[in-house]
């Protein structure tokens, strides 16, 4: 592994400020960073299914303390220890990585418990929602603006979520609490003033203690997971956290090269495999509600992606 593969601090947030080859260049890398970290965060729930008899905070406990023994060696090892540091030394700054952190944890133990107590389907509504959050926060933060069949896609996406909303009869506090938490991460990801090995570091650097203290409370009574579960309880929570660092790196490698809306509408492939699997492999019931909600998302996000290919051939006619 060379240096030059490492994050860089200076990496540009805004790939407008660049020249149109290294900002085209930018944007593949951010839309490469994104797509890989939603494959994957689709596909999570199998790990936290297995881990659904050890208590959410435990699980969540974990995820930040290995996630910490990954990162900090990887700061080191690619040189990033006086960025690091940098924010260390500036209250401002950390404090927006604070705010993340916070954010990142309350999605953490409720994507944690939902996954692992049957409710993999409010989950994956949580993420189909979260775009909406996250165009909305970029227009009143970032003053993003969105074209018309924009607002159309996002028009649609809307109504497929509140067709499941209504569907389901009931309030889906986990699908709108995990709408909100991340929709709030993106947003601080994207103003966050480090690249991502070392915001991520930061954000685990300043929740870790509380994860510490309360892995050694459940050890020293005797009720934790670790060292008193089975080999593969032990196994799976270790590692939960470079599961948990390599994707959120991604994650916000990809928020600092896309607009906040292109990265919440791509994000429909995390709830997309989420959705499947909750229906194909873990039996959770699928309507005709559901599959009407489905359909209006998947055109709601065509119509966003497509929009800029049938611009790029207009111009290339012209």
């Amino acid at each position: 592994m060379s240096s030059s593969a490492a994050p860089s601090s200076a990496a540009p947030s805004n790939p407008a400020t660049l020249d149109p080859i290294a900002a085209a260049r930018q944007r593949q890398l951010g839309y490469t960073a994104a797509i890989v970290t939603y494959i994957y965060w689709g596909l999570s729930p199998v790990l936290y299914h297995f881990l659904g008899h050890v208590p959410p905070l435990e699980v969540m406990a974990h995820r930040i303390v290995w996630g910490l023994a990954l990162a900090l060696p990887l700061v080191v090892w690619f040189g990033q220890t006086d960025a690091l540091l940098a924010v260390l030394r500036q209250p401002r700054k950390l404090a927006v990585f604070a705010g993340s952190a916070t954010a990142i944890s309350i999605n953490w133990l409720t994507f944690i418990y939902a996954t692992g107590h049957g409710h993999k389907l409010d989950s994956s509504m949580g993420y189909y929602i979260f775009p909406l959050a996250s165009v909305l926060l970029g227009a009143l933060f970032l003053k993003e603006r969105l074209s018309r069949w924009q607002w159309l896609a996002v028009g649609l996406a809307s109504l497929g979520v509140l067709m499941m909303l209504i569907g389901l009869g009931r309030l889906p506090w986990v699908a709108l609490v995990i709408a909100a938490s991340f929709g709030i991460y993106g947003l601080l990801r994207k103003i966050a003033p480090a690249e991502s090995l070392v915001g991520f570091t930061l954000e685990v650097l300043l929740i870790a203690p509380i994860a510490m203290i309360g892995l050694l409370w459940v050890a020293w009574t005797g009720t934790g997971a670790l060292p008193y579960g089975s080999g593969l309880d032990i196994t799976l929570l270790v590692i939960s956290g470079p599961f948990t660092a390599v994707p959120l790196v991604l994650f916000a490698l990809g928020a600092r090269r896309l607009p906040l809306g292109t990265l919440g509408m791509l994000q429909y492939i995390n709830p997309t495999i989420q959705f499947a699997m909750a229906v194909a492999v873990y039996g959770e019931t699928f309507t005709l509600g559901h599959a009407a909600s489905f359909a209006l998302i998947w055109t709601a996000v065509a119509l966003f992606a497509g929009e800029p290919m049938l611009l790029r051939r207009r111009q290339r006619r012209a």
